[in-house]
């Protein structure tokens, strides 16, 4: 049988209609779906939270809402230090449902800080560096978080800098009884040129943090701790002058970061008179 283009247009219309009727109800049940999943969330129902969540995902893949919660629940019942299959495999979920809610948004403070730390958590460090170099690079992302993930970066650095200058300290008693710490030069060459190279790329980092946001207490406070690094550094390389030079500098930096500080302390509440 022959259909003539009306009659083909209005079974066209039909299906339309009724594929968007269906995307419409399933639309108002993925919301209810979210409304238990937050309230079993509330009432820390984790396991129940998750499954409304997921159910909300099928009904309504396009719901921008329901990666975060489901992402979020997961977090709240990861485990840290659980290596079993069920707890890493929770984590990696949630990793990957921040990553689409920043990819949409990328300025979204909560994906991006979730993503950081459950990277940490896991020990995934470079995943977690390029994580941070993505978020620094990325033009699409305002000039102030930008800078927090270069001051982020610098932390890094400074981690792997401390970790070659605490393993090389030294207590060293004094004849009045006092003790004094001296940094003693690593027989590995490679550990020592290893810390110089996360120092020097970490004062960079803070520095561009600090170009980008001036008033950036955690780049401010990034800063000094490489600067004393750059000291300890200097000191096991026998250079005097140059650790005095570079514990100036650290004091200067410790200086602003603390002028910052007060100035970000969110002031009390003034009393309410008496009635």
């Amino acid at each position: 049988m022959k259909l003539s283009h009306a009659r083909i247009g209005i079974l066209i219309l039909t299906i339309l209609v009724a594929t968007s009727g269906c995307g419409y109800i399933n639309g108002i049940r993925a919301k209810s779906q979210l409304n238990e999943a937050v309230s079993a969330y509330k009432d820390k129902k984790y396991d129940d939270a998750e499954k409304y969540a997921r159910k909300a995902m099928a009904l309504d893949p396009t719901n921008e809402n329901a990666p975060l919660i489901l992402a979020v629940t997961l977090q709240t019942q990861y485990r840290r230090g659980d290596p079993s299959d069920p707890n890493i495999k929770r984590a990696e979920e949630a990793i990957n449902l921040y990553k689409q809610v920043e990819a949409k948004d990328p300025n979204n403070d909560q994906a991006f800080t979730a993503v950081t730390i459950l990277l940490g958590y896991l020990d995934k460090k470079d995943e977690q560096r390029t994580w941070l170099e993505k978020r620094a690079n990325d033009g699409a992302v305002s000039a102030e978080r930008r800078s927090d993930a270069y001051a982020f970066l610098a932390n890094k650095d400074w981690e792997c800098s401390i970790e070659v200058t605490d393993k090389n300290k030294q207590n060293v008693s004094k004849p009045d009884g006092s003790v004094s710490v001296q940094y003693k030069k690593p027989q590995d060459a490679g550990e020592y040129d290893k810390a110089q190279q996360c120092m020097t790329h970490g004062l960079q980092m803070a520095e561009t943090a600090i170009s980008m946001k001036p008033d950036n207490e955690t780049a401010w406070g990034q800063k000094y701790n490489l600067l004393r690094e750059a000291a300890k550094l200097a000191k096991m390389d026998e250079n005097e002058g140059k650790a005095a030079d570079y514990e100036k500098q650290a004091l200067e930096a410790l200086k602003r970061t603390q002028q910052l500080h007060e100035q970000n302390k969110t002031p009390d509440t003034p009393a309410q008179p008496a009635s």
